[in-house]
């Protein structure tokens, strides 16, 4: 394999990528950060045509193939984590681009679900704002013991949601459209229809990939169906859910959400959703943990080291 010369490093928001990974190894290598996202086609091919190698954090920069055909000069393209649904890897292929994947580190996004499951259920952000204010307990939150969490696919991720939804005393429900009851029962839930599981939970969390099947896969019905002040969480996919539906439900007072993913990726500050009420909102933070990037960079470092040695690995095949 030829000698990669330039790397571009996408999208790193918090520019932490250089200090938390083993660059040092690559010091032939020249590196370009790139804080922020660009939308624009144009402009960005016109940022990425010089480089050979890049890496993609995450989902933030979408690849398809009409990006990847106007980059000729591109050999690798890295993406953290192991899968990346927003880089066309057919096209990768097609044109001879290795595209390769990182290991993460355990499951941080369970600890940002059931961070939005409590923060709603105790009212934590409003609270916090009101003792800043100097007032003092200002709102009445609800327990989560005996109450019902209806997990919307029940995978690694969903399971272990499940698992501490038990732990703190809750009946535990699921849907997806290949669970069967036999595979709920063996992680301690119960299999239930889609509707059954709107209508019954008091906190719905969404752990679903997104694809055409699944797009807008809780709508109008689904919310019309939750009980009067139910919690949906949803830190899979912004598009999992419809967002006019999900607007019209929370203006109405009817239901409240945790959201840490959306249809738009950084959210735009005139974003309705920044309006709504009864919500918990986070930035696309469930893989952002200390941990998972060490473990994204390191093995952006090794695919490229192997790259180089005419041996890639953890490549994502089209």
């Amino acid at each position: 394999m030829p000698e990669l010369k330039r790397l571009a490093i996408l999208d790193d928001y918090q520019d932490v990528t250089l200090a938390m990974g083993p660059w040092d190894r690559l010091p032939g290598l020249e590196k370009t950060v790139f804080r922020d996202t660009i939308a624009d086609r144009e402009a960005l091919v016109a940022r990425l045509m010089p480089f050979d190698a890049i890496l993609a954090m995450r989902e933030r920069t979408p690849f398809p193939r009409a990006l990847i055909e106007r980059l000729p000069n591109l050999k690798l393209l890295i993406t953290t984590g192991e899968r990346n649904r927003g880089i066309d890897a057919e096209a990768c292929a097609e044109r001879g681009i290795i595209f390769s994947g990182t290991p993460s580190f355990g499951a941080p996004t369970v600890d940002l679900t059931w961070g939005l499951i409590l923060s709603l259920a105790r009212r934590i952000p409003e609270q916090v704002g009101a003792l800043h204010a100097g007032q003092w307990q200002t709102k009445i939150g609800v327990g989560l013991e005996g109450r019902t969490l209806g997990v919307v696919g029940l995978g690694k991720l969903g399971s272990r949601v499940a698992k501490v939804g038990q732990a703190l005393g809750m009946k535990v429900i699921a849907w997806s459209t290949n669970l069967t009851a036999e595979a709920a029962a063996a992680v301690g839930a119960t299999r239930v229809e889609k509707q059954e599981l709107f209508a019954q939970a008091d906190v719905v969390s969404l752990h679903l990939i997104l694809s055409d099947r699944s797009r807008g896969i809780v709508g109008a019905a689904e919310l019309a169906a939750m009980k009067p002040g139910a919690m949906l969480v949803n830190t899979s996919r912004g598009p999992l859910v419809d967002q006019p539906a999900l607007l019209e439900a929370l203006h109405a007072g009817r239901i409240q959400a945790g959201i840490d993913v959306y249809d738009i990726e950084p959210l735009p500050s005139d974003h309705p959703l920044l309006n709504a009420p009864n919500t918990v909102l986070t930035p696309h933070l469930g893989y952002v943990t200390e941990e998972n990037y060490r473990a994204y960079f390191a093995g952006a470092v090794e695919a490229i080291e192997a790259f180089q040695a005419g041996k890639p690995i953890r490549v994502i095949a089209g």
